[in-house]
């Protein structure tokens, strides 16, 4: 009979699941609603995405079962993505909140959308899982998806934040208005981890 996987096993392996759009892991985000683990150790896990409908997100359940399965005796990973009750930002866990600096109305970094040329920086590791992380010039790691790093190769210092968002509205086929978001996050993100140079 294997060992028993316990709750807390799971969760200490979501822990290092990242959400692709806030650099914090998924259980401190507030995202994992509830764990099941069965008399077989198939786990069941109830989660939920800050946002709706975004493409970064096809990553982070795929990211959630790779994690789980590598815990010792793992059974089968089923996750449910459910959207009631709605994530907020008051789910996220307080003292990551507060370090996220969530609740301030003035973010980090003002850009102009029309000057402002975002330009990559830091490097690019491919883990042996799999896994994609970018460090920037202290050697912080932050895992990435597909989706984020082709944003993050796409920052080149030629186009302003009004022409990123035009090109993957187009590439992506999704409205402008939402992509446009999507951008302007992604750029506070990536200014955060200080994976892009600031404005000059």
């Amino acid at each position: 009979m294997p060992e028993k996987v316990t709750q807390e096993q799971v969760y200490s392996a979501l822990r290092k699941c990242m959400d692709p759009e806030i650099p914090v892991n998924v259980v401190d985000l507030g995202l994992v609603y509830g764990i099941k683990v069965n008399e077989e150790n198939n786990v069941d896990i109830e989660m939920t995405m800050t946002t709706r409908g975004c493409p970064l997100h096809d990553t982070l359940v795929s990211d959630v079962k790779r994690y789980v399965s590598k815990i010792s005796g793992v059974g089968g990973v089923n996750v449910s993505i459910v959207w009631d009750p709605p994530w907020s930002i008051d789910k996220i866990e307080p003292s990551v909140r507060d370090q996220l600096g969530f609740g301030k109305p003035k973010l980090r970094f003002q850009v102009d959308y029309e000057k402002y040329k975002p330009l990559a920086k830091g490097k690019l590791i491919n883990e042996k899982d799999g896994s994609l992380i970018l460090k920037n010039e202290k050697d912080n790691g932050f895992m990435v998806n597909q989706a984020i790093l082709d944003f993050w190769n796409s920052c080149d210092g030629t186009r302003t934040i009004t022409e990123l968002a035009d090109h993957f509205s187009n590439k992506l086929a999704l409205p402008r208005q939402q992509v446009e978001q999507e951008v302007v996050q992604l750029i506070q993100q990536l200014l955060e981890s200080e994976l892009l140079n600031p404005e000059h």
